[in-house]
């Protein structure tokens, strides 16, 4: 628990407004994302695409890396790990 807090104390301490948009970058956004990026934003439905296809494989990336961290499912004594485990714990 304490590792987690660690790791969120950055974001929780950061004020919201920080990361809202200035005045100008407001005016020249699409109604969708007015208030919450800077910049322009996207230009046509191309880009939209982009942005959605890029998020899906970051969030199919992260979810497949999370599962493998946390539960890596290596339990069989036939796992290729147990051949460096059993070496280094009889001193060979």
């Amino acid at each position: 628990m304490k590792n987690r807090f660690i790791v969120l104390a950055p974001w929780l301490a950061a004020p919201a407004t920080a990361a809202r948009a200035c005045e100008l970058c407001e005016s020249q956004q699409p109604k969708i994302l007015r208030g919450l990026v800077h910049g322009a934003g996207p230009q046509g439905g191309t880009d939209y695409l982009i942005v959605i296809a890029g998020l899906a494989v970051v969030l199919f990336a992260l979810f497949f890396a999370l599962k493998c961290l946390l539960r890596p499912g290596e339990r069989e004594p036939q796992h290729i790990k147990r051949i460096i485990l059993n070496q280094s714990s009889h001193g060979t």
